[in-house]
């Protein structure tokens, strides 16, 4: 492992100590000279100024394209963006499900798009030592309204972790006011009033009502699940892992925050991890939860849950309205389904998540553009003012949506999104380009649940009564650490997931437990959790 000199020892350390006195004032520090790159900005531009560029101007950008609502040139978030702020943009559009692998070679072969969106925290990491993106904190004076949201909302602490080694951050993300949580489970309703049955509140109940439906309805399975490609129990690990004190599916780290005991474990080794294990183990084995829940594709759950074979899946709520009561709906019209709270476990009443988004990168070449702080000006306007997150949410007043003196929203007559005007001919994102997820994230809660129904602002409410788990604290490597936990993460954690499924599904006894964490050891477990712990530890020191 390599060891730093004494002078960069000095020089990091001090570099740290100016970003946290920049922290602890909203500000960053900027000694960049600008003045050659200002042509196009505003002299006067602020916190919830419209932006408006002094002269027209182009910015590249890489555009994700949804299968549910394909890009068109002809949509009217183009031409009225262009009309408000005086910026085209130049999508390079490349599918949902090869963006992240595009995403790579663009950037690692120097020919990315300026703005680089549709990034999610973490995913960074990889082309900050190549100098391939700009490191955007030095950056935030040019960004009135992603400063006074940081402020205003007490977000440093979240922001605090995207910061590398250097003490910068190379990500600018989503903000939002409050920590919300969309999946859960989606229950039968119908299903529970035959069997005179309440929604579960714990896993503990949602076994015992899996246990009802399985005695009322021996010859199948009453949970069949999805979201398991690429990664097997992606969603149902990830919303029910809080619960059992770690973390799991598409949430899933091999370095788990204790925040009781003040540092990182190894996560599929520890108590908890192995309780949730346990717990599903005994799902399956009791013949309450499909086997194939694990390996099968949406579609074919959707079809279980379609048809009457199962009652209960994972849930967010715009498959829960777009999906599962739309596909009932024709199969069995007597059906009815809730998304519940998520239930209560070994670790009480929580929920975890953070208010930081997916973000935005910035292409390192953007720095010598002469508009460079005409197109910051412009992210921070699209992305982070009130009027530019409501714009690309809603759209264009009187035309798409109208908005009351109360400042409650209602989309046009003959515009529908999310099922909210079922029977309109016209849609906010495949005829608008609006609600898009390239440019509408983050935001106010007001605005986050504007588009919410009744029944998920219900669901929200119970989730807001929920304890939120402490964030993590970042803990960036040096260099040769990182290349050394990089080395060792990806055999844990592969292992992990296999040994997972194995223990869940009965491939392997779970009185092996302990052997399996002696392999884990064998894949320089403890060493990569001290790996963690030392740069945290190093990290937390040299902040103060």
């Amino acid at each position: 492992m390599a060891i730093r000199s004494r002078r960069r020892v000095a020089a990091f350390a001090a570099a740290l100590l100016a970003v946290s006195l920049s922290a602890c004032s909203g500000e960053e520090p900027t000694s960049d000279d600008l003045s050659g790159n200002r042509v196009g900005a505003m002299s006067d531009y602020g916190v919830n100024s419209q932006f408006k560029a002094t002269e027209a101007l182009n910015f590249s950008i890489l555009y994700n394209n949804h299968p549910n609502y394909p890009l068109k040139n002809e949509w009217l978030f183009w031409s009225e963006l262009t009309k408000r702020t005086g910026v085209t943009l130049q999508p390079t559009a490349v599918p949902l499900s090869d963006y992240e692998q595009k995403r790579s070679l663009l950037i690692g072969a120097g020919d990315a798009p300026l703005i680089i969106p549709k990034t999610y925290p973490g995913q960074e990491t990889p082309f900050v030592a190549s100098g391939s993106i700009l490191p955007v904190s030095d950056y935030l004076d040019l960004m009135p309204n992603f400063k006074d949201k940081v402020a205003k909302w007490n977000l440093q602490p979240d922001v605090d972790q995207l910061r590398q080694l250097d003490g910068k951050f190379y990500l600018l993300p989503g903000l939002h006011e409050d920590v919300w949580t969309d999946y859960s489970l989606g229950v039968r309703t119908d299903i529970l009033a035959q069997l005179n049955l309440t929604a579960p509140k714990t896993w503990d109940e949602v076994y015992t009502m899996l246990k009802a439906m399985k005695a009322a309805y021996p010859n199948q399975y009453p949970m069949s699940d999805r979201w398991s490609k690429p990664t097997p129990g992606g969603a149902l690990f990830n919303f029910m892992s809080p619960a059992f004190s770690t973390n799991g599916g598409w949430g899933y780290r091999n370095d788990y925050w204790d925040a009781s005991a003040k540092k990182f474990v190894f996560t599929g080794a520890t108590d908890g991890y192995k309780q949730m294990v346990t717990y599903l183990n005994k799902l399956v084995k009791e013949g309450l939860l499909d086997p194939e829940s694990f390996t099968q594709d949406d579609d074919t759950a959707i079809q279980k849950l379609a048809t009457g074979k199962s009652f209960v899946i994972s849930a967010n709520a715009q498959e829960l309205v777009n999906k599962y009561r739309t596909t009932m709906a024709e199969t069995l019209p007597k059906a009815t389904m809730v998304k519940i709270p998520q239930p209560a476990g070994p670790a009480g009443d929580v929920k975890a998540g953070t208010r930081l988004e997916n973000g935005i990168m910035i292409s390192k070449k953007a720095r010598d553009s002469k508009n460079f702080v005409a197109m910051m000006q412009f992210i921070d306007w699209l992305y982070y003012s009130d009027a530019g997150q409501e714009f690309a949410k809603w759209g264009v007043p009187g035309t798409t949506y109208n908005k009351d003196a109360s400042g409650k929203f209602t989309l046009a007559p003959d515009v529908d999104y999310v099922k909210l005007n079922p029977t309109a001919t016209k849609h906010l994102q495949k005829d608008f380009g609006f609600g898009n997820g390239v440019f509408a994230y983050g935001g106010t809660t007001q605005l986050l649940q504007s588009t919410f129904s009744a029944e998920e602002l219900e669901y929200q409410k119970a989730m807001d009564a929920k304890q939120t788990l402490p964030l993590a604290p970042p803990h960036p490597y040096e260099d040769a650490e990182a290349e050394q936990a990089t080395l060792w993460e990806t055999p844990l954690k592969d292992h992990v997931s296999q040994m997972t499924l194995k223990f869940i599904l009965g491939q392997r006894d779970l009185s092996e437990w302990d052997a399996y964490v002696a392999e884990l050891k064998a894949k320089n477990m403890d060493a990569y959790i001290e790996l963690v712990n030392k740069a945290y530890d190093r990290f937390a020191k040299q902040r103060g």
